[in-house]
């Protein structure tokens, strides 16, 4: 079947015809060790073997041989109904695939298979063309929460798109898992309500992650109509929502945040003092000095080194002014 086969690998590649399946286990599993191109037919041939161990062991031989004529029958264990196997072809294909297979994943994505759909989407994410956003936008409205979330998701990987206004709705969807998701795109898209959406979305949702993602967003936008929402966000009951938050405000706060501030100089956690002490050096209104005084004695290292700092850029503006 094989005559192009090297004698070396022949016995092993008889052996994966066995009728057994630990015969065909070992052959595979020397053909991996053995790492010959010449055997990425056979092995090929192996991903269709009815023992899933056989399959992955497969797969991942043809991955280190890194050949790119393996690409499109790795793309058919995406369907397999076993997650090991699905999961072992797709972080091969991360590396096989290239700008020249998107056509072929395009077409696979509009395959009626929700594992190929969902493998897609997140592969469409290598490539990053802007060609596949019209595909990926159907998916917005998806039944299945999980193609909603890998779809928004992927719409933050593709080059060049700026505004889709699909996507905002995301941001309200009924699973935190999407909202997540959806709150992070959003903060590389510039549609006229995103600001706002995210702002909302930074005090008002349940989901605490997504909460914590809505100031992260906000940073990327800089927007100083984001300053009285950052504000209440200081007060957040999650210290992660009150870190990102006081991160944020290290790029656009004003004076008005000076108080949320200076309670922050206190929280239980040393990321928020740390990070409070650097947007109030930031601010640098000399009126905080003293209340980044009385951080220099704080238990935590980064916490003194980032207060003095602050002290010091307080200073020296004062110096130059």
């Amino acid at each position: 079947m094989y005559d192009d086969i090297d004698d070396e690998l022949k016995p092993w590649v008889e052996m994966l015809q066995s009728t057994t399946v630990e015969d065909r286990l070992v052959a595979v599993k020397t053909l991996q060790h053995i790492g010959d191109e010449s055997a990425i037919a056979p092995l090929i041939q192996a991903l269709k073997d009815e023992d899933t161990n056989v399959q992955k062991i497969a797969i991942t031989a043809i991955w280190e041989l890194t050949n790119p004529i393996a690409v499109k029958p790795l793309m058919a264990c995406l369907r397999s109904p076993d997650p090991e196997v699905r999961e072992e072809a797709l972080s091969a294909l991360k590396e096989l695939i290239a700008p020249d297979d998107l056509l072929m994943l395009l077409d696979a994505i509009q395959e009626d298979n929700f594992y190929m759909q969902l493998n897609v989407l997140i592969l469409l994410r290598k490539i990053h063309d802007a060609q596949a956003l019209p595909y990926v936008i159907p998916f917005f409205e998806s039944e299945k929460a999980e193609l909603r979330e890998a779809a928004i998701t992927t719409l933050r990987y593709l080059n060049q798109v700026e505004t889709c206004p699909p996507a905002l709705a995301l941001i309200d969807d009924e699973a935190a898992r999407v909202r997540r998701e959806a709150t992070l795109t959003l903060g590389y898209l510039k549609d006229e309500e995103v600001t706002e959406l995210l702002c909302e979305a930074l005090t008002d949702d349940p989901d605490w992650q997504v909460r914590r993602n809505a100031a992260q967003s906000l940073a990327l936008h800089q927007d100083t109509s984001a300053i009285s929402w950052l504000k209440k966000a200081l007060t957040d009951e999650h210290w992660q929502v009150r870190k990102f938050t006081a991160r944020t405000l290290q790029t656009i706060a004003d004076e008005s945040v000076i108080p949320t501030l200076i309670k922050c100089l206190t929280d239980e956690y040393s990321d928020i003092r740390r990070d409070a002490a650097i947007a109030l050096g930031n601010i640098g209104n000399p009126n905080v000095l003293n209340a980044l005084q009385q951080t220099l004695d704080d238990p935590d290292a980064d916490v003194r080194i980032f207060s003095q700092r602050a002290i010091d850029k307080i200073r020296g503006q004062q110096i130059t002014a």
